[in-house]
């Protein structure tokens, strides 16, 4: 029987081998650039979402032909990893252009530049490994939703080992990674154990400046 090969990172991401131990400092600061935000999105609202993702055409996320667990669809752009570009996708409809409101004035950036949306599944045993997200893209705003996941954070140590963090994020919060947090450290999710779904907004970048940071458009 053919081997399955080992799971790729994120489709948007950039990934990081883990050799080291699974080990996490609870009481530690979490990365600077990283906010969250619990609440962000009400019941209501959380509702009203969750009835209009399952009507989406979910598909497996794909990695040169390699079928994840998670499940996305991509708006305004997307990510081709077969030409290693940013393409155009579907435009938002409305209620995303409605949660994209909310996930700016969160985020303090503005609404037209969040131009990258990113709806996932995530089925029992779905995760995400170690990853940074493609240079094309600046800021990330994460919103989670029906149920809580662990998002984890490591750090290269100059002389060996990972700095690392960990935060559990609530269903109907919100999480912004920028600066440091974005641009020099990793992060992943670990495999839920019940039904996830995220809505994740991505600024989308002209290009990459001095020091890989991203250049706005």
């Amino acid at each position: 029987m053919r081997q399955q090969p080992a799971a790729p990172p994120d489709c948007s991401a950039r990934s990081m081998p883990d050799s080291q131990p699974d080990l996490f400092g609870s009481d530690a600061a979490l990365p600077e650039g990283f906010r969250y935000q619990p609440d962000l999105v009400s019941p209501d609202a959380e509702r009203a979402l969750l009835a209009e993702l399952a009507q989406l055409p979910f598909k497996p996320f794909d990695f040169h032909g390699w079928e994840g667990k998670r499940r996305i669809v991509s708006f305004g752009w997307r990510y081709d990893y077969g030409k290693r570009a940013v393409a155009e996708a579907e435009p938002l409809p409305d209620y995303l252009e409605r949660l994209r409101a909310t996930a700016a004035a969160f985020a303090a950036l503005p609404e037209a530049e969040l131009r990258q949306v990113l709806v996932t599944e995530y089925a029992p045993g779905a995760g995400i490994g170690w990853h940074r997200d493609k240079l094309e893209f600046g800021e990330v705003i994460g919103i989670s939703l029906l149920s809580a996941t662990s998002l984890r954070f490591r750090l290269a140590r100059p002389g060996g080992g990972w700095q690392r963090r960990a935060l559990t994020v609530a269903p109907r919060s919100a999480y912004l990674l920028q600066g440091a947090a974005r641009h020099r450290w990793y992060h992943s999710i670990r495999p839920v154990e019940t039904l996830r779904y995220s809505v994740t907004f991505r600024r989308y970048v002209a290009n990459v400046g001095r020091g890989g940071v991203p250049a706005p458009l």
